[in-house]
């Protein structure tokens, strides 16, 4: 194991410290605001409570675990459907308060009783076609964001050539970008995508010239400001894809215990990151911003600059929750173009759905076996197909590819010792470099 520049609980200088956490702030930031903007939450609110989010996990794994914590794309389709439909976004916050608990539930279960039976619970021929399914889903959205003229309603070619040209450069970065340009393709998408856009003449920048420098953001404190009531149409729609986060929660912690050289699992406990992750979940839904998940960017991040000091992630936090709070920024963020957001999604997507099925295969789960096909089979089918019967798609298609795995006979423990490689595989599918890295050292 390479020796750290900053192990874990090193403090670095005040100019190192700041340059190492702008690059944790770069690494996120393409990710983190483009859930909001395609659910229609505030992008300040998704900084700002990514910022405190990842404080507070810091806090509760005891300054032992490197992670950031921002917007999970996992929870787009619910609430997308939940507040475009006329929910708004009072439920949709309930129902990211009530994933949170469920990460609270599972953490306490954790801690009393270990954490095996959550890997037999949630084994790869679940969790795989689950986060197919989850990409899939989305790719209408990615196309319609880069076809459509979002005034007229109508098919654009000069969408779509921004759209070409953002997709274009993220996939330039991901293949050939070397340093930090290899780990910030999204954020490298985004602005040249931008920059094209302003180029043929799609960006307003009205909103920008409007904003003030310093604007209080919109907190939305639904729980306080709407009936107490909890919708169970809601509930049923987020809380089951939390089932799909913990597994890539898990994953994360295996990735971070290998890179800074320390059993993260067993010290500080993954019950507490899990806490952690449920906490900053729960901050978000009482400030109104989108559930939360440690990045798969950050931990490139941490493998390329052997910087694993919990401090570099904690001034990337405070940088963030800073932002959230500049008009000027949070303006900027909202006149990106749809195409721009659509050319990164067709990435971001797909590689999310290539994820799962590069966990299948890594975990060699055999397709000649009768049982593993039926539970991928039912699983692809209800989540793509959008069955709605009270429970949305995808949630129903997790329960039932949980239930299908624990009743059907014949079931293998293998797939259970292959768990922990599958998801470090799948983390590192975000990062083909990342790969390397750990395999270097």
């Amino acid at each position: 194991m390479t020796k750290p520049v900053l192990d874990i609980k090193e403090v670095p200088g005040l100019f190192q410290g700041l340059s190492l956490s702008t690059q944790h702030l770069f690494a996120m930031f393409g990710a983190t605001v483009l859930v909001p903007y395609l659910v229609g939450l505030s992008p300040a609110m998704a900084l700002i409570s990514s910022g405190l989010g990842t404080l507070a996990f810091i806090l509760i794994t005891k300054g032992k675990v490197p992670a950031y914590l921002g917007s999970s794309f996992a929870f787009i389709v619910p609430l997308e459907m939940i507040i475009k439909s006329g929910g708004g976004i009072g439920p949709a916050m309930i129902g990211t308060f009530f994933v949170g608990l469920v990460y609270v539930l599972v953490a306490l279960l954790i801690k009393g009783i270990g954490y095996k039976w959550i890997m037999k619970l949630l084994p790869p021929i679940v969790v795989g076609p689950v986060i197919i399914v989850i990409g899939l889903s989305l790719s209408g959205t990615a196309m319609n964001m880069a076809m459509i003229n979002p005034d007229t309603k109508e098919k654009s070619m000069v969408y779509f050539s921004v759209a070409v040209v953002t997709l274009l450069t993220a996939i330039l970065l991901t293949i050939f970008g070397r340093g930090m340009l290899g780990l910030v393709p999204i954020l490298g998408g985004i602005v040249v995508g931008y920059l094209y856009a302003w180029i043929v003449g799609i960006v307003d920048f009205s909103g920008v010239k409007k904003a003030d420098w310093f604007e209080m953001p919109d907190f939305v404190f639904p729980i306080m400001h709407y009936d107490i009531n909890i919708p169970l149409e809601v509930v049923l729609l987020m809380v089951p894809v939390a089932v799909v986060t913990i597994s890539e929660h898990i994953g994360h912690q295996l990735v971070l215990s290998k890179i800074v050289g320390k059993n993260l699992i067993k010290d500080p406990g993954l019950h507490r990151s899990i806490l952690g992750d449920g906490t900053a979940t729960i901050i978000s839904a009482l400030v109104g911003g989108p559930p939360k998940t440690t990045y798969g960017e950050n931990i490139g991040v941490l493998a390329l600059t052997k910087v694993y000091s919990v401090y570099v992630i904690a001034g990337a936090a405070i940088i963030a929750t800073i932002f959230g709070f500049i008009g000027k920024i949070t303006a900027l963020i909202s006149s990106i173009p749809a195409p721009v957001m659509g050319g990164v999604s067709i990435l971001l997507f797909g590689i999310i759905a290539s994820s799962g099925l590069r966990m299948l295969v890594d975990s060699k789960i055999d397709f000649g076996n009768n049982r593993n096909l039926v539970i991928s089979s039912v699983i692809l089918i209800v989540g793509i197909g959008g069955v709605f019967i009270d429970i949305e798609g995808l949630a129903l298609a997790s329960i039932l590819g949980i239930l299908l795995n624990i009743f059907l006979p014949g079931g293998k423990e293998a797939g259970e010792d292959m768990f922990e490689e599958s998801a470090l595989e799948k983390d590192k599918a975000l990062d083909p470099k990342l790969l390397r890295t750990l395999r270097e050292n």
